[in-house]
Formats: C-alpha cells, sequence, structure tokens
C-alpha cells in the first residue's frame, strides 16, 4: 500500500512539473530571453534582432600582432613626418561609412569616441603633439562641441514667452580630415625603411564668426597615442566597397597604409618646425616632393 501511494506521490509531482513547463512564457521573461546584447559604439545603431542575410554568420576574432622592436644601434637615418588624410577623397570613404555589426555601428570618429569614453585609450592636448597632457572629461566635451541652448518663442494662445531648453549634439560629419604623425626610420637589421604611426588626431571643420563675417577653420580636437590604440582597433572592421565579407581591420589599414594622404611638415631641414599651407597647390607639390626625397633617400642606401 505504501509503495502504492509512493508511486501516485511521485507521479502527481511529474505531472505537475511537466504542467509547469508547458505553461506559456511571460511577456517580460519573453522579451528578456529574446533581448540582444551589443555594445554599439552608436548609441542610435541597433543590430537585427534575426538573420539578417542568407549566409549564416560566425563570430570574427582578429588579433593583432606585435610591432618588432627597433634598436637604435640598427637605425641608419630617422625623419618625422606629418600627414593629412582628407576622408573626401574617395580611397578615404571607409573613415566616413555609417557601420554595421562589424565595423562597431558607426563611422570612424564614433570608434574613436566611444574607446575614449570607455577608458580604453587616453585623448590628449590637441595643441601639444607631443601627448604631454591628457584631457579632461570637460576639456573633451568642450573639444565635442555640444552646448546647451536656450530658445525663446511666444505661446500662440496666451500670448506669453516660453522658454525651451536643447542640446546641440556632436556632429560626425563636422571631421573632415584626420592628423597623423609618424616616424620614417631606416632600419639596417631589415635593409629598408620602416614606417610607424605614433599619434593620430581628428581635423573639424567649424564656422567662426558672426553675420556677414564668417570662415571655416579647420582644428585638431585631440591626439591619441597611436600604440595603444592601435590593440583597440583590431577589434572593429573596415569597410569594403567592393565585398562585404572580406574586410580588414583598422589596425590592419593604418599598418599597410591603405589610405590616400599628403605631408603637410616634416623634421628633415626644417629647424622652424614649419608646416605647409592649407588648401594650397604649391603646398601640395613641395609636400609631392618632399614624399620623392624619403623615397630616394632610402634607395640611396642601397648604393651606398
Amino acid at each position: 500500500m505504501n509503495i502504492i501511494k509512493s508511486f501516485s506521490l511521485t507521479l502527481g509531482a511529474i505531472i505537475v512539473g511537466l504542467a509547469a513547463i508547458a505553461q506559456p512564457m511571460s511577456d517580460d521573461a519573453a522579451g528578456a530571453a529574446n533581448e540582444v546584447e551589443y555594445n554599439s559604439v552608436n548609441p542610435n545603431w541597433k543590430p537585427s534582432l534575426v538573420q539578417d542575410g542568407a549566409i549564416e554568420k560566425i563570430d570574427r576574432v582578429h588579433r593583432s600582432l606585435e610591432w618588432a622592436p627597433i634598436r637604435e644601434i640598427d637605425v641608419a637615418w630617422k625623419t618625422r613626418v606629418w600627414r593629412e588624410i582628407d576622408v573626401r577623397e574617395k580611397q578615404n570613404q571607409a573613415f566616413v561609412y555609417v557601420g554595421d555589426e562589424y565595423s562597431g555601428g558607426g563611422a570612424f570618429i564614433e570608434v574613436l569616441l566611444d574607446l575614449i569614453k570607455r577608458g580604453r585609450v587616453a585623448a590628449y592636448d590637441p595643441i601639444d603633439d607631443r601627448f604631454s597632457t591628457e584631457l579632461t572629461d570637460e576639456a573633451l566635451e568642450e573639444a565635442l562641441g555640444a552646448e546647451t541652448q536656450i530658445e525663446e518663442q511666444i505661446d500662440p494662445i496666451t500670448f506669453e514667452t516660453v522658454y525651451s531648453e536643447y542640446t546641440i549634439e556632436f556632429d560626425v560629419n563636422s571631421i573632415v580630415k584626420y592628423q597623423i604623425k609618424e616616424d620614417v626610420i631606416f632600419d639596417r637589421n631589415l635593409g629598408r625603411a620602416v614606417v610607424r604611426i605614433i599619434g593620430i588626431a581628428p581635423i573639424k571643420s567649424q564656422t567662426v564668426g558672426s553675420g556677414e563675417i564668417t570662415q571655416e577653420i579647420e582644428i585638431p580636437m585631440f591626439w591619441l597615442y597611436y600604440p595603444e590604440l592601435r590593440k583597440q582597433l583590431v577589434n572593429y572592421e573596415v569597410y569594403n566597397p567592393i565585398n562585404d565579407v572580406r574586410r580588414m581591420t583598422w589596425t590592419d589599414l593604418f599598418d599597410n597604409r591603405y589610405f590616400s594622404s599628403y605631408i603637410i611638415k616634416t623634421s628633415r631641414n626644417n629647424p622652424r618646425s614649419q608646416r605647409l599651407k592649407r588648401n594650397d597647390i604649391r603646398s601640395l607639390y613641395i609636400g609631392e616632393q618632399l614624399e620623392h626625397e624619403l623615397m630616394q633617400r632610402e634607395m640611396d642606401m642601397w648604393e651606398n
């Protein structure tokens, strides 16, 4: 009798358990189960909740190789070069790509700002490219140009003055260029010139003045130390206009120099550290000459 009673209790417990499992999930629980966690660099960009496409995608894991150290005894000569990358050029369109799940969901400047806000890289004073002063949060917000303004309006019913407050957000399209600082080093051990990027600075275009007297100026927002930034950019892929599947990382793009740029200043024969004029045809021609001199200097090492 005890065996039959025990069997009945066990069977009843199993039935109750199956009934509980068969009950439909609540709306809150279902929403939590279907919620996709994704850290995009643009808060307005959200990934698809379903498989958006015919290809079954897999997680991509990229790794960057450490730079080989260069001993000072192996260096025949070194020249410091400053360049500018104009994102309006066709070859540099990847810098303004709006983004997807592989690129981080934003343009290159949004990737940089996200890394800064998350504390993964440090931003330095835009005036000094020697990385001697780190920007504070307040200085960074000021560099972004986000400001709160008060608008005065007249209520059409009560005819009273109403004040409304709104915030002008940072405009991604205001970044028109990127400035890079790099060292061109001839390594005797390798028998060739090695180019190492030291820093990157986004250049912002903004209008100054008021009324009929206005002027467009370009100013650097901040400097980023590239050896530190390089380790983070390996996690973001670059837009490929020909093939959506075959992409490189931002680290690959800069290391392999898949961008168009022009020289604006060098340390060679420049004791006053003067830079070339902006938006000047002659300056572009001089920059091409400096580029040719660097290439010729490397070739001369083989003749000697």
